[in-house]
């Protein structure tokens, strides 16, 4: 298994305040791209960082030896239809715990 922190980078620092209605739909389409890795397991999590200086967001990616994350990634809706980017950073290794969901 490989493990992956990437990070999603918008195309512009105040993307997720300025996203227009086109962006806005490939956004929605991205959060279904990643929610369904996620029910396959390839992905750990993910989500928005809310930074001051520019949100992005991030991912924790679980695969196997014989994938490629940058092809997993580069069919995100988001990074196919030119609204950013993903940087790929390796890791040793990845622990999770299993969290029940918010009552």
């Amino acid at each position: 298994m490989k493990f992956y922190l990437c990070k999603y980078i918008p195309p512009r620092a105040d993307f997720l305040a300025t996203m227009t209605a086109e962006e806005s739909k490939w956004m929605k389409q991205h959060g279904d791209f990643l929610n369904n890795l996620l029910d396959k397991g390839l992905i750990v999590a993910h989500g928005p960082v809310m930074d001051p200086s520019g949100g992005y967001g991030v991912s924790l990616y679980q695969i196997s030896d014989d994938q490629d994350i940058a092809t997993i990634t580069s069919e995100d809706p988001i990074v196919k239809n030119g609204a950013g980017s993903y940087e790929h950073y390796p890791m040793l290794h990845l622990k999770s715990r299993v969290t029940a969901p918010p009552s």
